[in-house]
């Protein structure tokens, strides 16, 4: 059930604070303005490995995980990799006690052939150290590296061809996978877009898979990708997924966390301003005046210290369909926030971190982009929160830079591609298949931790409909003006100016103006709204 969580500004010396890369950026808002709050954390489940057991035998849709272990059986585990959650949660790792849980359930059934494998996709390798914060040192050391390692989406010994959809789409995945007897796939679901059949198809699939579903045509025929019926992307997975069904037992087990993003030594974060009492207004004060004093770098590493106290909220186990269905509607209790009516302006901090900087040094401009006009445009159910031709204002310190270890390919697709071409459909044309297939970019993806060369086009891709369904974006305080220009966006000192923009942009002397208060993550329920959105797919 969405909730109503909305203020409205009445006194312009009202501050609110946001997000900013690796700070705090407070301003006065526009009298007027309506600020989105996200929902207080729901509780969370007390003795995890109980839910999981509870979970694994009584499942959805098969027969319980005991009665599927055989003693001399193949079984190939697979677990989400950095990419999720965000931030990275406190220890032990929920995929710790799923995988303690399961490699005792599996001994005790006489089950020695196993493997576990990280679900990388096109994402960079997991290192040793990330993988053992992971799963724990006990599973670490049983098993790595011989049976826990990355997979590797460009390894085509060891991947199989299973089939075609009736849209002519490949579906190849982990070798390993397919010849084993049972895949077991522990997931971490963060957000509707995640799990399901999705697990499978970017996580243990090929390049070759991949493309049908990251393209530029399938992403801008996604409204919105945290709504699953209206978005080509799920249509496509679930596509894929039924031709895995007919070769391979899965056993998906899916968890739901709650919002609790924050440590709780800071409770400032995670309150509305409205609600600070004088200890955290002080707190705010001083953390603020101390990362201020920061270089941006000492900021991020700083943050990505503090890992997030998430709480699981729900447990759920058995086959992909009717498993998935429950993990959703236990996301949409958490996440789900009754608005009505579209903005002509949305105000929203950038945070320091998206699914692809994890302990990188920097959030590179690709990747912003991704976060902004991606993943938080369509943070909607419905229509856009933003109207067609509106403003998406962004505080953001938006830096010319790259950690060229991790995104080597962003770095050229940045300084070759965006200057010839800003139109996905033209970029998939004239660079991917340079990208996809450059050596040294391949090398990096398979021996290295960089991101698969083609990774940084799927970013541009992401934000796709975002970028075509908005008038404009404006970025606050960026420290590189012609990172911005060069993505086809514009800047602004502060907000204020940043409103008078908007204000010609629009076309109107009195925009509505939202500011999209995240994180915590959270959804706009905008289905009671009659309002412009983008295509729907077909």
């Amino acid at each position: 059930m969405a909730n109503d969580n909305t203020i409205y500004v009445e006194k312009s010396d009202r501050p609110f604070s946001m997000n900013y890369g690796a700070g705090f950026w407070t301003e006065k808002l526009p009298v007027g303005t309506r600020v989105l709050y996200p929902n207080p954390p729901m509780e969370g489940l007390r003795y995890i490995r109980d839910a999981v057991h509870e979970a694994v035998e009584n499942p959805h849709g098969c027969d319980p995980l005991s009665a599927q272990l055989t003693p001399g059986m193949k079984v190939t585990i697979c677990i989400d990799d950095i990419s999720l959650p965000l931030p990275p949660m406190r220890t032990p790792d929920f995929r710790q006690q799923m995988l303690e849980y399961l490699l005792e359930k599996l001994g005790d059934a006489g089950v020695d052939d196993f493997h576990i494998v990280v679900a990388i996709g096109l994402h960079r390798r997991m290192t040793p150290a990330e993988i053992k914060r992971s799963v724990g040192p006990k599973v670490f050391k049983a098993c790595y590296p011989d049976k826990l390692y990355n997979h590797d989406s460009e390894d085509y010994d060891n991947l199989v061809h299973l089939g075609h959809t009736e849209h002519d789409e490949d579906v190849e995945l982990n070798k390993r996978a397919v010849e084993s007897d049972l895949v077991i796939y522990c997931n971490i679901n963060l957000v509707k877009m995640d799990g399901g059949h999705k697990s499978l198809q970017t996580g243990i699939s090929s390049y070759r898979s991949v493309k049908h579903h990251h393209n530029s045509h399938t992403l801008l025929h996604c409204d919105s990708l945290m709504d699953p019926p209206k978005s080509a992307l799920y249509d496509s997975v679930a596509r894929m997924g039924r031709i895995v069904n007919e070769h391979m037992n899965v056993f998906h087990i899916e968890t739901s966390l709650n919002s609790d993003t924050f440590p709780h030594a800071f409770p400032f974060l995670q309150k509305p301003e409205r609600s600070w009492n004088a200890f955290d207004r002080a707190q705010h004060a001083i953390n603020k005046t101390t990362l201020s004093a920061l270089t941006l770098s000492v900021g991020r590493k700083i943050f990505m210290r503090m890992p997030a106290p998430y709480l699981v909220t729900g447990v759920n186990a058995g086959k992909t369909e009717p498993v998935h269905e429950r993990t959703l509607a236990k996301i949409q209790e958490q996440q789900w926030v009754k608005v009505d009516g579209q903005a002509d302006v949305v105000i929203a901090g950038v945070p320091y971190i998206s699914p692809y900087n994890v302990n990188s040094s920097v959030m590179n401009p690709l990747l912003v982009n991704c976060l902004t006009a991606g993943y938080m445009f369509h943070m909607y159910e419905g229509v856009p929160l933003v109207r067609q031709g509106g403003v998406m204002i962004l505080p953001c310190p938006l830096e010319y830079k790259f950690d060229k270890r991790h995104h080597p390919s962003y770095v050229d697709l940045f300084e070759e591609a965006l200057p010839d071409c800003l139109d996905p459909a033209d970029m998939e044309a004239k660079y991917e298949e340079k990208y996809a297939s450059d050596p040294g970019y391949l090398d990096a993806y398979r021996n290295d931790f960089a991101y698969h060369g083609v990774h940084p086009l799927y970013m541009w891709y992401w934000a796709a409909l975002g970028m075509k369904h908005m008038g404009q974006i404006i970025y606050v305080g960026a420290k590189s003006d012609e990172a911005a220009k060069r993505m086809g966006f514009e800047v602004a000192p502060n907000v204020a100016e940043a409103v008078e923009m908007a204000k010609n942009i629009v076309g109107k002397p009195n925009p509505d103006i939202t500011c999209f208060h995240m994180p915590p993550i959270f959804v706009c329920d905008m289905t009671g709204t009659t309002g412009e959105s983008v295509p729907t797919h077909g």
